[in-house]
């Protein structure tokens, strides 16, 4: 709190000056006018906080549309906060958006003022529309103050069970921030992190993964059971989503995959050949097991690469780099090339993401070289680039080369010498001496052109050739001693220190093949010793010593000269330099026993140094990141593992069967081929048949999405035989098909006698196979992309399915006799339809709400092929549509082949199943004949949304109490005096909703309970009735935009006489 103070303090400090100096011209009229500018500020800001502080919306939104124009622009619009706060609670939504983008903004550098509007956040986390409930807890996750951790704890928690994945993704953002203001929340932040790893939504996953890696990047636990549905989803995520993703996958991968590289450095396997004939089974046995040596990628590790590989075309950059560093790590080294031309697409970039581009092509090519040869040119400099991309294209250059290109190669870089750049021009020539070095067959040919630059008139040229020149002699001095004369003849006119050290080296290691030269340079040095840099004095020194060593007659006095001006010299490594020189080459009572290994100290052979590129260092780190552009461990930075030797069981990336999935397969489940062998005489049977195939239907499309997870594990890629994987897939259909039929039988018998008569009612009302109706509909289904969405959502609500173990469902209290007009006879040219919710389990899956329709011609033509035409449904939402009405005739259904049409005066009920995702939002359709075509809607009431549950009265209170805080939405009620007694209130609330009664050991207390169609979360009313002819309703449940609207609908129904 006191950093905030002082920060909030420095801020009101700056401000006071402008505030003062702008309410200068409004206190003294008679200002100059070169004060009007900051007047016009001062009233355009007193203008905005009236209009703030009006009564009138629109005064208010054109207030704050300028207001965020300001921020938008970089303006300060601080002083403003305390106006715009208040506005937050307005009933306009589009004034509330606008002051929840203010607030994210400015509510971390106006903390105080923010905890005043803390309820008004609480609140509003609660309202139907999903950009408020997001802002506000945006807002709150950026007020940075400790009282409030457990607000946000359990609003993130509230958050993560949104209906809205927009919500749930900033709940994900949102933890983050949690954890950096309290780490203590780690362990309950990381529930919320499994939860959310679990869902299907594309908008959430990058933002998840994204918490995950920052609150707990070694729970690899966490990720086994999502690594394929990530797999999967990876297409479909946004980008930077995507990068996240695919950093977490790729050291997730290196911890449970072998090494795919070994396929390419073992040696050549055994192929498996007959058993010869006087061969051992102890030798064949060894055969067997080299055979049986040879790699197999593991189908998840090939899930991986494959489902990343269509990324290399992403539009940005930082995705391409994120795959090219996932394939270099993971992929084996023959696949790994196929990176290469996405990464020198980027180089049409800016030079920004060239600079990253181009350091992570360095490295690579230090390693593999062959991955980028045939783009050689691409890496050619051109003349407008800056010289940090000069630079790394030429490193690069200098790694590709070879005897093929080098000719090439040099041609380009004798221009590059020439460049006005000299930066540039001497890492050229650093280029050419690593050349040399490690191409043999032209170090003679880039030596000759080095001592040619000598000639240069550019100082730094010719230094940096000196010292490229000095690394290649010491690799062949016996055959160079006249380059080491012409280097000592430029002595005197190079002024560069690097330079003149690197000669004077030269001449002390070579001395004795230049006996002459040699002491002379060391007269003309000693000289100018004084006025020499501390680098010139110490090789200086170093020649003195050698040349008293080898040529004393000559040298002795001129070296003691020397000794004694280093004696006395500034620098006290020149004068340390000196003492441990004179003491070591000059014999006199004090010397050791080392004095006698002088010469073969100063004059060993030393190897030649190693001309290596920078980058080579780099290759521990993981390509794409800023520790690897440092090359220097940054902070956060998480380092790759080294491959397992055996790889972790790949049963624990296994998905089971949800639950709820197992609750209703009588309705679910497709068979393939029926035998009618042995039933085609039997009415029973074939019914039996009948409810099978079309419970079948369900079955697959509610668990194609997991048969798609088995079909990738079970498949293997590495071999490339697609038909193999197909003829698995085939079996395990098969397998899966029958224990379908086995266990639709089971559950056929143990279930409820009303919906076994529903189910043949319908059936014989329709008249159809019921099988042919659920495979339109599972057809449909397929094409749906939100399909695996909403039908794996059980998956993330897994906890509260597995908290409500003591509630059972139950048949409904009361059968809704209300219809509502779906098609006007007069806007469907005749044709009339009318819905209604039958609240009976739904034939189409456990997760869909029971839609009765009613069709009725009222014409007296025919009306043909009556069938569902386009669906325009949100996002999650699904539809089992009905079969083309064929022939009726009156309320009697009669099947006639040659005919399709509806009767005149004819009228038929059909059923249709809509999972409508817990939430009221309208499904809309198109409802067609041959002819026609109309739009029409459905939209539920929330009641319908809800199946009725049994419990105690005991289990009830511990629910409730598990549902408190934000998750209790609660109104006291005036109470008609006729709507007092229990089986009124009773009658009137089971009526609005679909709930079921628990019994009640208090009169005055009553309590119903029921769970949410698609998702299984508990929904408790409480209705307490108090004294002066008043209620208190209490609405208790995980779902709260479900308890707002459901109170909002139960007030009038019980306070109305």
């Amino acid at each position: 709190m006191a950093g905030n103070g002082l920060s909030y303090s420095e801020q009101g400090g700056e401000a006071a000056p402008e505030l003062a100096q702008e309410a200068a011209p409004t206190t003294a009229p008679s200002a100059p006018a070169a004060f009007g500018l900051f007047s016009s500020d001062t009233k355009k800001n007193e203008d905005l906080k009236q209009m703030l502080e009006s009564s009138k919306d629109s005064a208010k939104l054109d207030a704050m549309k300028r207001i965020v124009g300001m921020i938008a622009k970089g303006k300060n619009a601080s002083e403003l906060f305390p106006a715009v706060v208040k506005n937050v609670a307005s009933k306009n939504i589009e004034i509330k958006k606008l002051v929840y983008v203010y607030l994210m903004r400015y509510a971390e550098e106006q903390q105080d003022l923010a905890l005043l509007s803390i309820s008004t956040f609480q609140r509003a986390l609660k309202d139907p529309n999903q950009l408020i409930r997001a802002s506000a807890l945006r807002v709150l996750s950026s007020i940075r103050v400790p009282i409030i951790v457990p607000i946000m704890m359990l609003a993130i928690k509230e958050a993560s069970s949104d209906l809205s994945p927009y919500v749930r993704k900033n709940a994900a953002h949102a933890i983050q921030k949690l954890y950096s203001l309290d780490p203590e929340q780690k362990e309950m932040l990381i529930e919320v992190i499994e939860k959310l790893l679990k869902d299907r939504s594309t908008l959430v996953a990058g933002s998840v993964v994204m918490a995950f890696e920052e609150v707990c990047p070694d729970r690899i636990d966490l990720i086994h059971k999502n690594y394929r549905k990530l797999c999967t989803l990876l297409v479909d995520v946004e980008e930077w989503g995507q990068v996240v993703i695919i950093h977490m996958l790729t050291r997730y991968a290196r911890t449970q995959f072998v090494s795919p590289w070994k396929k390419d450095d073992d040696d050549v396997v055994e192929e498996y050949n007959e058993n010869n004939f006087y061969e051992s089974d102890e030798e064949q046995k060894e055969k067997d097991w080299k055979v049986k040596k040879t790699y197999v990628m593991d189908p998840d590790h090939r899930l991986l690469l494959r489902n990343t590989k269509p990324l290399l075309q992403s539009r940005n950059a930082a995705v391409v780099m994120a795959v090219a560093q996932l394939y270099w790590h993971l992929a084996p080294k023959s696949e790994a090339g196929i990176v290469s031309k996405s990464l020198v697409r980027l180089l049409r970039s800016n030079r920004e993401v060239q600079y990253i581009v181009l350091q992570n092509i360095a490295t690579m090519s230090i390693q593999r070289k062959g991955m980028f040869e045939p783009y050689l040119k691409s890496f050619y400099v051109r003349s407008t680039d800056p010289t940090m991309i000069k630079t790394l294209k030429l490193e690069i250059l200098t790694n590709l080369a070879n005897e093929a290109n080098i000719s090439t190669l040099l041609r380009e870089f004798q221009t590059y010498v020439k460049s006005q750049d000299k930066q540039f021009a001497a890492a050229t020539i650093q280029a050419i001496g690593r050349c040399a070095t490690n191409i043999t067959e032209v170090t003679d040919t880039c030596l000759s052109g080095l001592v040619c630059l000598l000639s240069n008139r550019d100082e730094i040229v010719v230094a940096e050739s000196v010292v490229v020149i000095k690394k290649l002699l010491q690799t062949q001095p016996s055959y160079h001693g006249e380059i080491i004369k012409h280097m000592a003849k430029l002595l005197d006119n190079i002024t560069v220190p690097v330079a003149r050290a690197s000669i004077l080296w030269l001449i002390g290691e070579y001395c004795e093949r230049v006996p002459k030269i040699a002491p002379d340079v060391l007269r003309k040095t000693a000289k100018s010793f004084t006025n020499e840099d501390d680098l010139v004095k110490l090789q200086i020194l170093n020649l003195g010593a050698k040349l008293y060593l080898t040529n004393s007659k000559q040298t002795k006095l001129l070296t003691q000269y020397v000794l004694n001006l280093g004696k006395y010299d500034q620098s006290y490594d020149i004068r340390d330099r000196t003492r441990f020189i004179r003491q070591l080459i000059v014999p006199n009572e004090k010397s050791g026993a080392l004095s006698k290994y002088a010469k073969k100290i100063f004059l060993a052979q030393k190897p030649a140094p190693l001309l290596e590129s920078p980058f080579k260092a780099r290759d521990h780190f993981q390509l794409g990141t800023l520790s690897h552009t440092l090359n220097s461990r940054a902070a956060g930075y998480l380092e790759l593992s080294d491959w397992p030797e055996v790889a972790p069981d790949p049963a624990l990336r296994n998905v089971d069967a949800p639950e709820a999935a197992k609750e209703w397969t009588v309705f679910l489940g497709k068979t393939k081929k029926e035998k009618p062998t042995e039933k085609f005489y039997s009415e029973s049977e074939e019914e039996e048949d009948e409810s099978a195939s079309t419970s079948a239907t369900e079955s697959e499309s509610g668990s194609e999405s997991e048969k798609e997870d088995k079909e990738e594990g079970s498949s293997d890629e590495s071999s490339g035989s697609s038909s193999s994987s197909e003829e698995s897939s085939d079996s395990e259909s098969e397998s899966k098909e029958s224990t379908v039929k086995k266990t639709s039988r089971t559950a056929e018998k143990s279930d409820s006698e009303d919906i076994k008569k529903k189910a043949k009612r319908i059936t014989k009302k329709r008249n159809t196979s019921s099988s042919s109706d659920s495979e339109s509909s599972s057809s449909e289904e397929s094409s749906s992309d939100s399909k695996s969405e909403s039908d794996l959502r059980s998956d993330s609500e897994s906890g509260k399915s597995g908290r409500a173990t003591s509630s059972k469902v139950t048949t409904q209290v009361f059968v809704p006799t209300k219809t509502h007009e779906l098609l006007h006879r007069m806007s469907g040219k005749g044709l009339a339809a009318h819905y209604h919710f039958s609240r009976q389990p739904c034939i189409f899956g456990d997760c869909t709400v029971s839609v009765q329709v009613t069709l009725t011609n009222t014409t007296d033509q025919k009306i043909k092929n009556i069938h569902i035409g386009e669906k325009k449904l949100p996002p999650g939402m699904r539809m089992h549509g009905f079969n083309p009405i064929e022939f009726f005739v009156g309320h009697c259904s009669i099947w006639r082949r040659n005919k399709k049409s509806l009767e005149p005066e004819g009228s038929i009920t059909v059923s249709m199943g809509i999972d409508f995702c817990d939430s009221t939002q309208t499904a809309s359709f198109q409802l067609c004949t041959r002819d026609d075509h109309f739009n029409v809607n459905i939209q539920p009431p929330v009641g319908e949304l809800l199946l009725p549950v049994t419990m105690s009265e005991k289990d009830f209170k511990k629910e409730q109490g598990m549902l408190t805080g934000m998750n209790e939405t609660s109104a006291t009620i005036a109470v008609a005096p006729q709507n007092s007694t229990s089986l009124v209130i009773i009658e009137r609330v089971v009526k609005a909703a679909n709930l079921g009664v628990v019994p009640s050991g208090q009169d005055n207390i009553h309590r119903f309970a029921a769970k949410t169609v698609h998702s299984g979360s508990l929904v408790l009313v409480t209705v307490e009735l108090k004294e002066s002819s008043t209620a208190q309703l209490i609405i208790n449940t995980e779902k709260t935009v479900i308890g707002s609207v459901l109170l909002r609908e139960l007030k009038p129904v019980l306070s109305q006489g």
